[in-house]
Parts: C-alpha cells; sequence; structure tokens
C-alpha cells in the first residue's frame, strides 16, 4: 500500500511495484529504482540494488532499508557509509521507536530535492537556528544512524523520547551520495502509508526520484 501510494504521486510516469523475488534481472531500463523492504533484504536484491547505482541508475531507499534487519547483508552498510551500532542508544548505539511523532527538518533549503514545490508548514529551533519542518505523524524514528564518507546531507530529525525526555537533534534524516556513476538517496520517513500521503514527504519523494541532484 505505501508503494501505490507512492506511485500515484508520480504519475503520468509509468511505475512497476515488485515483490523481491520478481526483481527484473536487469535494472538498467528504469530511470530509478525505490527500495522499501522491511525486516529481510535479500541478497540478490541487495545486490542488484548496488550494482544498478554504481552503473548509472538512481537507487532511492526509503525508512526501513537502513535499519537493523540489514545487519545482516554483508555489504549494504559498507556501500552506504552507513553504520548501526550496539549498545545502548545514550552512548550512540541504534535504536528504532514506534509510535511517536518526530519533526522532518530541512537543512538544505536551496537544494532542489527540500525546494521545488515543497510548502514547508512551520519552523523549528535546530542546533540554535531557526528551520523549515514539518511534523511526522504516528511514525517510527531510527536514532543514532552513524554515516561515514561524503554526502549532501538534505534533512535532520528532532525528536523528543517520551519515555526519558532526551531530545535527539540528528542530522540522517536525509541525504544522498555518489555510488559509482550513479546515485544513492535515504529518506527516514515512510513508516506508514500516511506518511507517503503527508504533503511534504510527498514531495520530496517525487523531487528525490524524478528531479536534480547536485
Amino acid at each position: 500500500p505505501a508503494t501505490e501510494a507512492l506511485a500515484e504521486h508520480l504519475k503520468p510516469a509509468a511505475v512497476t511495484i515488485v515483490e523481491q523475488p520478481e526483481l527484473p534481472a536487469d535494472l538498467r531500463p528504469f530511470d530509478a529504482v525505490v527500495v522499501y523492504v522491511h525486516r529481510n533484504l535479500d541478497a540478490a536484491v541487495e545486490a542488484a540494488s548496488m550494482a544498478y547505482a554504481q552503473g548509472g541508475g538512481r537507487l532511492v531507499l526509503v525508512h526501513h532499508t537502513i535499519s537493523s534487519g540489514k545487519r545482516k547483508n554483508r555489504e549494504w552498510f559498507p556501500f552506504l557509509g552507513v553504520t548501526l551500532a550496539m549498545g545502548d542508544v545514550s552512548q550512540g548505539g541504534y535504536k528504532w521507536i514506534e509510535d511517536v511523532d518526530w519533526e522532518l527538518v530541512n537543512l538544505a533549503p536551496d537544494n532542489p530535492v527540500t525546494s521545488r514545490g515543497v510548502e514547508w508548514p512551520a519552523r523549528v529551533e535546530y542546533r540554535g537556528a531557526a528551520r523549515p519542518a514539518a511534523t511526522v505523524k504516528h511514525s517510527e524514528v531510527y536514532l543514532n544512524h552513524q554515516l561515514t564518507g561524503e554526502r549532501t546531507v538534505l534533512l535532520g530529525l528532532k525528536f523528543r523520547d517520551p519515555a526519558t525526555g532526551t531530545l535527539y537533534e540528528q542530522d540522517t534524516a536525509g541525504w544522498y551520495r555518489r555510488a559509482g556513476k550513479g546515485w544513492v538517496v535515504y529518506f527516514m520517513a515512510g513508516h506508514s502509508v500516511a506518511e507517503f500521503h503527508n504533503p511534504v514527504c510527498a514531495r520530496i519523494l517525487v523531487n528525490a526520484i524524478t528531479g536534480e541532484l547536485r
């Protein structure tokens, strides 16, 4: 249902939605490939996705495509320049929290991905500065993504843990980077179908899939 909602926003472009076992053997004909995989990422899909980006494709990863279930994939996180550390969240360990609200914060207001056709409804204080933002409701937040290597950071997350009162402000909610001849884009929001109908989230994803990366 989530990918069907995204496909509606991409019309009139032709969109093919497949489960992992039905992934086409050759991804080169596609202008972009969006990966939205909960739990296990099949090794064949992992390899095909990496090859597609390195060969010049645009690989767009949404929400749980970077999550603890992918730790077992040997090449995935090194390819992305991402680490999900073990241990307590207060010491930098990765943690996910469901059914919470968090703020999606625009850290690149001059970038076409975060600006073209995007109407940000609010501004929030983020690391001492007022930034455009939108609330992602009844969602899932991922804390302590550790990023290495060059990339263009687009979006941050601002979240106060209701259980501990701890405030998190992390520049990890959206980014893109070069991969061989192509690109990899990541967007943390997308836990529920409702997030694909959120006008800010939907427009940013459309921009990431069809717009200019620089």
